[in-house]
């Protein structure tokens, strides 16, 4: 039975599975690089918004099963769970990878397992993580056991599909499989399942490839529905029906630390063969360019020039604090280029460096000579519009979250990505 574990990398990933191991009587010790988060966890207090993870935080601390440290300390498990970003050119970075695996060497001893959560490229654990493991002067399968089990959860719902959802398990070895397998089913009633390394490494690579390329596919449709007078959203449900259709749906970009960056990984790997993912991945990076010069277009209409823009949302999905690869922030960017003033208000992030923000929903609109709406937050599909107060009454929603027929009461005029018409 494993008595206890290391956590390497305390973020949207990290710190949830460090705090499930603890609820279940697991002595973790999780590491990060940050001394603020680190501290931040010593004190009981989040770094990250996430639902149910502050009562199993405080449950973690209280009973004694969760330390935090910038250093690892000896385990009988090590989990690796850092950033796998890409470079400016679109390549993988797996330097964090890298370095979380050579910081452990120290502390590796025989019978330890490791286990990569962070999504990567494949053959990750055997081009960057098995050369720094091998440092430990123990042999792989025999004295050192090592497996890829990548996460596979949504922020807002974290710890229910970590239970619930099935797990992909690759180890480099039968063993190593089985290992990881046994740790998980501490908490996991989802089915494990089992593999190598490369094909865990390459299954979750595709589930976020697919879900890109489902967009893709979604956000073409829907600039081809602005020119057809169509409405995509409506024309996209009635597809669905089809038992065998699953039409995603469009949006002012891809943003998130998996979709927006793992097919890149594929781009990278498969040059030539590739071709579909890097079309998609190119058309939807294009949104938020299309999205601004829609808002633009909007604007001159109204012959309103270098007018105000107030931007609802700047986390990348509804209902988490999560900026990473955010399209909103592309979007403002964008908005900007073009002359345009730009006020966000975002209830869920309390730090925007690419505009002006506000913590007040009526500052942010009181002036604005258009509001445009590029995350679905709860709060934002709550919102009576007939408490808005703006300079000019135009609302453009990227996202389909609003109440059309609630805008267009209070005197709006209602404009909704993928529909030409202000119905």
């Amino acid at each position: 039975m494993t008595k206890s574990i290391c956590v390497v990398g305390l973020g949207y990933i990290g710190l949830p599975t460090a705090v499930m191991f603890a609820n279940h009587g697991i002595k973790v010790h999780g590491v990060d690089v940050n001394p603020a988060a680190v501290k931040s966890i010593q004190e009981k207090k989040l770094h990250i918004e996430e639902n149910g993870l502050q009562e199993r935080l405080n449950k973690a601390v209280d009973e004694g099963f969760l330390t935090a440290s910038t250093t690892p300390q000896e385990a009988d498990v090590f989990i690796v769970a850092v950033p796998s970003p890409i470079n400016p050119d679109n390549t993988a970075n797996l330097e964090y990878v890298r370095q979380a695996t050579a910081s452990i060497v120290p502390f590796v001893k025989k019978g330890n397992l490791v286990i990569l959560e962070s999504t990567v490229p494949p053959k990750t654990v055997e081009h960057v993580m098995l050369p720094e493991l091998i440092k430990a002067n123990l042999e792989f399968g025999v004295d050192l056991f090592v497996a890829h089990s990548p996460e596979r959860v949504i922020p807002g719902r974290i710890f229910e599909e970590l239970v619930n959802n099935d797990r992909i398990v690759g180890g480099i070895d039968e063993k190593s499989s089985q290992m990881t397998k046994e740790l998980y089913q501490t908490f996991v009633n989802g089915t494990i399942h089992l593999t190598d390394a490369t094909t865990a490494e390459l299954v979750k690579v595709m589930e976020n490839t697919y879900r890109d390329v489902n967009i893709a596919f979604a956000n073409e449709l829907a600039k081809m529905a602005e020119k057809l007078d169509v409405n995509i959203w409506e024309a996209i449900k009635f597809a669905n029906y089809h038992p065998r259709v699953n039409v995603h749906f469009p949006g002012p970009g891809v943003g998130g630390h998996c979709i927006a960056v793992d097919p890149w990984f594929l781009v990278e790997l498969g040059g030539e063969q590739a071709q579909i993912i890097h079309l998609s991945r190119n058309t939807n990076d294009s949104m938020p360019s299309h999205t601004a010069q829609k808002t633009q277009a909007i604007l001159n209409q109204h012959k309103i020039a270098g007018g105000k823009v107030a931007v609802l949302g700047l986390a990348f999905k509804g209902n988490v604090d999560d900026m990473r690869e955010s399209p909103s922030t592309i979007v403002i960017d964008e908005l900007q280029n073009l002359g345009l003033d730009v006020i966000s208000y975002d209830p869920h992030i309390k730090e925007n460096k690419h505009a002006t923000q506000t913590q007040s929903l009526e500052e942010a609109t009181k002036d604005a000579d258009i509001i445009v709406v590029l995350t679905d937050h709860n709060e934002f599909k709550a919102l009576n519009a007939a408490d808005i107060t703006a300079k000019t009454k135009i609302v453009f929603d990227t996202k389909n979250c609003l109440n059309r027929e609630n805008w267009q009461e209070a005197g709006f005029e209602f404009h909704l990505l993928g529909d030409a018409k202000n119905r």
